[in-house]
């Protein structure tokens, strides 16, 4: 049970710009002490610290009741698409435009789950690869950006990573069921991310039942109720769902003194004339049981309310339309959530989750690997690890099977060409 104290840090309704105060394995040193982060004065997290013999970082969520750390209006620079053979390309054509669903929607999400649905193979680990070849594709635009800056490094951004790898730190204070490992490899002054399956994912993954798998189409089947691929168009739900197909945000931003620069899946943009740029323009769909008791409210409040946030906030996605479902499948009703009114609805739930907490836990987090990480090498892989009421270890892997930049990128990212493969 959390130990909170008697202020209650609030986190802003809006992105914050200013300064708020308040055999291959080479293994880490086995030390007991772990490190407590400085519960005092601007959460800036520098990640040139004192602490360099740090081996592990607490999790425990007192330690990050702090002000709200400095996190940047995230800024779209780019986007791609993944098309129904999982091809990369350097444009927009997987864009889907949302459709207003009816007041009494009535959506079957079991229809097509038989016969028109296509599923990608879990078991084909993408690592990075698609962020990279969008990077090769506009290296010369993000280098343009920072010629000016000698000091600053390639890319002029500190940490590359999937917007889901950034999802899971943010929760992480919070997660009492599911561990991560994170590997991390520096590259020409820039970090980058990637996750690797858990053997306990792996197993999840390969002995999902069938109820299970068909409750996973049901999110898929959602959006293509609501979602048209043509700004005057209108959805077909007659048609295949098919689970390679994507469009990808590309998007930089600042957490404390991080540089960052991730991508993440859109679902769909608004398409209404008066819609903003991207990413405001953007709308995440999502599924969950209806809610009939207090109780329910409660730990929808409480658990999924939890990861919701955290995805569409990093990226800067306003707002979920959410699809309230029974047990067999069919939606009764939708409900807009709005990301900035979020805290408000949690504020009454005793011993919620808050904000302030996973952002703190993140930025800490990013400071503690660049504090670790010093060789610059793509052959070096820092394996960070975690699992629930525990510290985060890490292990150092050299010229192993965790390596994740392709030679291809390793390649292109030293040479002029910038031609994806």
């Amino acid at each position: 049970m959390d130990k909170h104290g008697p202020k209650v840090h609030r986190p802003p309704s809006s992105y914050q710009n200013h300064k708020r105060t308040s055999n291959d394995t080479l293994s880490a040193n086995p030390v007991h002490k772990s490190f407590r982060p400085n519960q005092g004065g601007p959460t800036l997290c520098p990640p040139e610290s004192s602490a360099s013999s740090r081996q592990t970082l607490s999790t425990m969520r007192q330690l990050y009741e702090k002000d709200f750390p400095v996190y940047k209006q995230p800024v779209e620079v780019g986007s791609f698409s993944l098309d129904s053979e999982r091809r990369f390309f350097n444009d927009a054509r997987q864009i889907r435009y949302y459709v207003e669903p009816p007041p009494r929607p009535k959506f079957d999400l079991r229809d097509g789950y038989k016969d028109r649905f296509v599923k990608r193979d879990d078991g084909v680990k993408e690592k990075l690869d698609h962020i990279l070849r969008w990077i090769l594709a506009n290296k010369s635009k993000l280098q343009s950006s920072v010629a000016a800056a000698s000091s600053s490094p390639a890319l002029g951004v500190d940490i590359v990573t999937w917007r889901g790898h950034l999802t899971k730190l943010l929760t992480t204070p919070y997660e009492t069921r599911e561990g991560w490992l994170l590997a991390a490899t520096l590259f020409r002054g820039t970090l980058y991310l990637s996750e690797v399956e858990t053997e306990a994912s792996r197993l999840d993954r390969v002995n999902c039942n069938e109820r299970h798998q068909e409750m996973m189409y049901w999110g898929y089947k959602f959006e293509q109720y609501l979602c048209a691929d043509d700004i005057k168009g209108s959805p077909n739900p007659g048609g295949v769902v098919n689970t390679n197909e994507a469009f990808c945000t590309v998007v930089q931003t600042k957490l404390a003194d991080h540089k960052l620069l991730f991508s993440g899946e859109v679902d769909c943009r608004d398409r209404g004339p008066k819609a903003p740029a991207a990413p405001a323009c953007y709308v995440e769909l999502k599924t969950s049981a209806e809610i009939c008791t207090p109780k329910q409210r409660s730990n929808f409040h409480r658990f999924k309310l939890l990861k919701w946030w955290a995805q569409s906030f990093l990226p800067g996605v306003p707002r979920i339309v959410a699809g309230f479902r029974d047990p067999d499948g069919l939606v009764i009703g939708t409900e807009t959530i709005h990301i900035s009114k979020i805290s408000h609805l949690i504020k009454n739930e005793s011993n919620c989750w808050k904000p302030t907490v996973c952002m703190n836990f993140c930025c800490e987090f990013l400071s503690f690997v660049r504090t670790v990480v010093r060789e610059d090498n793509p052959r070096v892989v820092h394996l960070f690890s975690w699992d629930p009421h525990q510290d985060v270890t890490y292990s150092v892997h050299r010229d192993s099977t965790y390596c994740f930049l392709p030679p291809w990128y390793v390649e292109g990212m030293t040479s002029s060409s910038t031609s994806p493969h």
